[in-house]
């Protein structure tokens, strides 16, 4: 599990700070230089972003996503993500008056366990035990696989070199890795975006990942699905001819929690974008008294 520094005093954000910028620098530089892996013409998607260029997170209309904006459906035929309770409708940021998501608990797809533990969710909201949820993102954690692709409104840089694909979130500087290498290690160690093994195949980034391990936040939606460290997800990212749109199709599997595997996907388009610094913790506070989730706080310092 990442560890999370606690509050620093106000004069020492500035190190902090420019640190983080020229971490992000470095990465960005790395992929400028670093050769592409060796496969076949046309097999190997350019996903590519710049310090000047990203993916911008979409809603179904083709507008910024915000919140409300889950899993899209994936193509015919494929079984789809959890959707709102139909005795509440969602309302999202675009409507004005966002309302609470509240996952179908009653969904055939799930576990007892699973289904009890969403029920339990939705009446801690309905209840006002806890205020509006949000991503966990929102409240400092990180998103985990799949759920990292839910962030809404900031964008997503990737970087391709020769072993690993980088995915950087300008949310909180996340970083997530994804070696390119046909296997697994033999033992892995479950953390919230687990072991991420990817190869390209056919224009697209095929990526397998497991070890992700069961934080209560660890969640897969807007509807705080939970998961075991069961989880196995298999993700196929492709651009489109135009190179325009990222596109993701996720496929989630979990025996003990689902009845069946079932699909999600999601787009973004690539869009002029300077990066820049987001501090989630300096911006956490409970103004509105929702009884929000804590941030996550450290309890001794990592140097």
């Amino acid at each position: 599990m990442r560890s999370f520094v606690a509050r620093k005093s106000a004069c020492s954000r500035p190190l902090i700070r420019r640190a983080a910028w020229l971490l992000a620098s470095a990465v960005f530089a790395m992929s400028a230089s670093g050769p592409v892996v060796a496969q076949a013409p046309g097999a190997i998607p350019d996903l590519s972003s710049s310090i000047s260029e990203a993916w911008t997170p979409l809603a179904r209309d083709g507008r910024i996503a915000r919140y409300g904006t889950g899993w899209f459906d994936p193509p015919a035929g494929l079984r789809g993500p959890i959707k709102q309770h139909p005795d509440y409708p969602l309302r999202g940021n675009e409507t004005g008056r966002p309302t609470p998501a509240l996952g179908n608990y009653n969904d055939p797809i799930l576990k007892p366990w699973a289904a009890e533990k969403m029920r339990q969710s939705n009446e801690e909201l309905l209840s006002g035990k806890v205020g509006i949820p949000f991503l966990p993102q929102s409240r400092c954690w990180p998103g985990g696989t799949p759920g990292q692709l839910l962030w809404t409104t900031e964008p997503l840089y990737i970087i391709q070199t020769a072993k690993v694909v980088y995915m950087v979130w300008q949310r909180d500087q996340w970083v997530r890795r994804i070696f390119l290498t046909d296997r697994h290690s033999q033992e892995v160690k479950p953390s919230w975006y687990g072991e991420s093994i990817g190869r390209y195949e056919n224009g697209e980034l095929v990526v397998d990942t497991i070890g992700l391990s069961a934080h209560p936040l660890g969640v897969l939606d807007m509807f705080r699905t939970p998961h075991t460290e069961k989880l196995h997800v298999v993700e196929r990212f492709k651009v489109t001819a135009d190179n325009k749109f990222l596109e993701a199709l996720v496929r989630f599997e979990d025996e003990d929690t689902f009845n069946q595997p079932w699909y999600g996907t999601k787009r973004w388009k690539k869009d002029s974008y300077d990066w820049r610094e987001t501090i989630c913790a300096e911006n956490s506070g409970d103004y509105f008294n929702a009884n929000l989730v804590p941030i996550p706080r450290a309890q001794r310092p990592d140097f």
